[in-house]
């Protein structure tokens, strides 16, 4: 096991205004539609969770499961789906609701996919987005924090499977 520390980064505080303007421009684009949200499994679930809470238009949840970083703190670049959608997007609007954007390989993966499933619109929403290692073309039509670098952990976000309960963002510090 490696040594670290955790540093606090971004307050709960500061994640419920996050959340809260997200859901404000989400609510206005998608006003008199309906939605399927797709939360990208594990990490997007608790911030998927406040946010679905905060959204006015007519909404249908899903979830996938996608694996590029297995225990590492580094992707592999090669996305396995061990989830796929349960529901048909087919004509529908899609709002794909990731924890953080950093590569962007495996959110680009899964976007290449749905759009083979044609959806009528596909907008992605991103709690962080993080381009210090962006590695392909994204757009990301809803960005809560925009941050160059760091290894994230809490409110979803984990490293090795921990820490993912920690009501605040912490940056991990490798000693």
């Amino acid at each position: 096991m490696e040594n670290y520390r955790l540093v606090p980064l971004i307050s709960s505080e500061e994640l419920v205004k996050c959340v809260d303007d997200l859901a404000l421009r989400i609510n206005r684009d998608y006003e008199g539609k309906s939605l399927i949200v797709v939360g990208i499994l594990k990490g997007s679930f608790i911030f998927l969770a406040d946010l679905v809470r905060k959204l006015a238009p007519a909404l249908t949840l899903d979830f996938v499961r996608l694996a590029s970083y297995g225990d590492q703190s580094e992707t592999s670049g090669i996305v396995r789906m061990t989830k796929d959608l349960e529901v048909s997007v087919h004509g529908r609007h899609v709002l794909v609701v990731e924890d953080i954007v950093d590569t962007g390989i495996t959110l680009k993966w899964f976007l290449d996919h749905l759009q083979h499933l044609e959806p009528e619109s596909v907008k992605v929403c991103a709690l962080i987005d993080k381009s210090e290692r962006r590695r392909v073309n994204l757009s990301l039509d809803y960005v809560g924090i925009s941050l160059e670098k760091g290894f994230l952990v809490g409110y979803g976000l984990d490293y090795s499977e921990r820490h993912r309960n920690l009501p605040a963002i912490y940056e991990v510090l490798f000693d």
